[in-house]
């Protein structure tokens, strides 16, 4: 029974040593523009959170201040 798990774990290991061998990584321009649109996104949206965060904090604050 351990002989056949173990067999298992090779063939695991062994397809999955295949399939990175399959993977086309992106070249060192694409990387760096991505990179560059993920953190400019990122920060978009991190303005756009905090800005309806102070509005609606506002909001609550004017309702419960009557």
């Amino acid at each position: 029974m351990a002989e056949t798990e173990k067999a298992k774990k090779q063939s695991f290991f062994k397809s999955v040593r295949a399939e990175f061998q399959k993977i086309q990584w992106p070249d060192r321009k694409t990387m760096l523009k991505q990179s560059v649109a993920v953190v400019a996104i990122s920060v978009v949206v991190g303005v756009i959170v905090a800005l309806i965060d102070f509005v609606a904090q506002y909001g609550v604050n004017f309702l419960t201040s009557l």
